[in-house]
């Protein structure tokens, strides 16, 4: 839960498509991989853990607070024609970086599939 509200917090990302591959990029600042929880339902991806909060003295008076603390939790709808079974996620200097291939146009062909004769 956000400190200053009560509730939880959606971090900035970008997305974006190159080489046959979607990319997925979280600024996640202050929190360690450890803390992170990477799920993948259908064709969802949900991203959430937690940052801790940074030790403020207590009965402190903020000028200004931005930074969000606690629960965070955020949410990608992929299209069908990218495999997330296949992603992949690297953690580095804040950022959480996800790349999940496209489905190669063999698979997303119109087959036929033989009807073989009773026996």
């Amino acid at each position: 839960m956000d400190v200053a509200t009560g509730s939880s917090w959606e971090p900035c990302s970008d997305v974006y498509v190159s080489e046959n591959k979607m990319v997925i990029n979280i600024e996640l600042a202050g929190i360690r991989r450890e803390d992170l929880e990477i799920a993948i339902d259908g064709h969802q991806l949900v991203v959430s853990g937690e940052r801790p909060d940074c030790g403020r003295p207590v009965g402190c008076s903020f000028l200004v607070m931005e930074i969000r603390y606690g629960h965070f939790c955020c949410t990608f709808q992929l299209p069908e024609d990218y495999d997330l079974g296949e992603a992949v996620a690297a953690y580095q200097n804040g950022f959480l970086k996800i790349e999940v291939p496209q489905v190669s146009q063999s698979n997303t062909k119109r087959q036929i599939l033989p009807v073989a004769e009773e026996k």
